[in-house]
């Protein structure tokens, strides 16, 4: 069974304000969280401009302070259906990394 632990795939809920990041999980600790990655709302542009082979500012690197993590999950296919970062490099031939 797959662990969360450093260079995993996952998706992060915060909570004040409600927000849903995605991304590269860089560190974990008692204080919060480094993630590279971006706002969930943003994933499709990240799309449209990786085929559109256009500049994408919305990728960075976040601290996320622990009161505010509500949960961490894998980004892990569902059955059929893909995990983000794999629609990534099927929708853009590109992985995560090149961003």
């Amino acid at each position: 069974m797959p662990k969360i632990e450093t260079d995993s795939h996952v998706i992060m809920v915060l909570h004040t304000p409600r927000e849903k990041m995605w991304g590269v999980l860089r560190e974990i600790n008692a204080a919060g969280v480094y993630l590279r990655g971006l706002d969930l709302n943003a994933f499709d542009e990240l799309i449209r401009a990786a085929r559109a082979n256009e500049t994408f500012y919305g990728l960075s690197e976040h601290f996320l302070p622990m009161w505010r993590v509500e949960k961490i999950s894998l980004d892990e296919a569902d059955g059929d259906i893909p995990s983000l970062h794999e629609q990534l490099e099927e929708k853009t031939g590109r992985m995560l990394a090149e961003f």
